[in-house]
């Protein structure tokens, strides 16, 4: 196991920092996204999260943050160690692709040697000693040469996550849980996803990637030239005084595109995709039936609470509640409802329907009123 305090050599975690999360709208917004928000009652954001759980792999001067220009001063009160080298300025989102691989760039100037690993700064992790066992587990697998991914064992037949079908373990000193990748299944329905969990060899998609820089850009390469080569143009003037030209030029231009799609899929079809199984347990918080599941540790019948100083009065409820407001929030007789009350919105609904609120969120900017997005 990987001591709490045992650093990886030439290991350096990259979190991308971006996305709004509008299924948490009115929470989660423009200005202060899902992963500024204390979603768990831990007393601290979940982008501070992410950095305790990776800071014993890498120490404090081994973690790139790339995230939007907006979010710049946020970031950095909440990462007062976060060095301003380590520090990626998007003009605009961009999608993992760029993000991920422009950090990859950057990163492989500094150190031909570097093994990248990406994390969200937006998820829920458990164990956060057993991820660290199991990314050390998947750093040794990618100084061999694989794109590793982390696999997370399903506990139901969820169908808002992806899916990866495991194959042939894999023969690496130090990963005695590596298998080669098959492919990767987008969101299935309920009937394929029950399938999937009890065939055993299918775990969710978390969207953690680890791997030789040199090696994810090559992929990226082959498979995305021209995003590559933007991406190299910018990381090949970082470090200098045209940095700011030469972004302001080129990063508006790049392809939008989810890393799945430029890299992960393209290596498993060729055979170069690995997993490392996560026995942990992991959520991205995807919405909001999903935050009431996390608060209420998947006790049906819970009324879930969050906000300081939230004021509810409850008889027969369940679901969640979130609370940015002194209103008296009173509810009686109603099952797995969903409330949101901000100082300027209020959304109510019920679990089952927690991902049409993204449909909310499209509707408000229709109609123009970015005051609330």
């Amino acid at each position: 196991m990987t001591a709490p305090d045992e650093t990886l050599p030439h290991f350096h975690a990259i979190i991308p920092a971006g996305g709004v999360g509008s299924r948490l709208w009115p929470l989660s917004r423009a200005e202060t996204p899902k992963f500024l928000h204390d979603l768990t009652g831990s007393g601290h954001t979940l982008l501070r999260d992410t950095w305790n759980r990776v800071k014993p792999l890498t120490g404090d001067d081994a973690i790139m943050v790339v995230t939007g220009r907006a979010h710049r001063v946020a970031v950095i009160e909440q990462l007062p160690e976060l060095s301003e080298a380590n520090i990626v300025l998007e003009s605009e989102p961009k999608d993992s692709s760029a993000a991920i691989g422009l950090a990859a760039a950057i990163l492989h100037a500094r150190d031909p040697d570097v093994v990248i690993g990406s994390f969200a700064a937006d998820h829920v992790i458990g164990d956060a000693q057993r991820f660290r066992d199991v990314v050390s587990e998947a750093v040794a697998v990618a100084r061999e040469g694989y794109i590793t991914t982390i696999g997370i064992e399903p506990t139901e037949p969820a169908t808002g996550f992806g899916y990866i079908q495991t194959g042939a373990a894999l023969a690496v000193d130090g990963a005695p849980h590596a298998q080669l990748v098959e492919r990767f299944v987008e969101k299935p329905d309920l009937a394929t996803a029950t399938a999937y969990v009890e065939s055993g060899d299918h775990c969710w998609n978390a969207g953690m990637f680890i791997a030789r820089a040199d090696v994810l850009l090559a992929q990226l390469a082959e498979t995305r030239p021209t995003l590559h080569h933007g991406l190299m143009r910018i990381a090949e003037a970082w470090d200098t005084d045209d940095r700011d030209d030469i972004v302001d030029a080129t990063w508006p231009l790049l392809e939008k595109i989810a890393i799945d799609y430029s890299v992960a899929e393209p290596a498993a079809e060729r055979g170069r995709l690995a997993v490392v199984r996560g026995d942990f347990a992991w959520d991205d918080v995807g919405d909001f039936s999903s935050l009431a599941k996390l608060l209420s540790g998947g006790r049906v019948g819970d009324l879930a609470i969050l906000g300081e100083g939230a004021r509810v009065l409850a008889d027969s409820a369940s679901g969640v509640v979130v609370s940015q407001s002194p209103r008296l929030i009173s509810l009686i007789g109603v099952t797995d409802i969903v409330v949101v009350d901000t100082p300027d919105a209020l959304l109510v609904t019920t679990r089952e329907n927690a991902q049409r609120v993204k449909a909310v969120v499209d509707a408000i900017k229709q109609a123009g009123r970015s005051d609330l997005l």
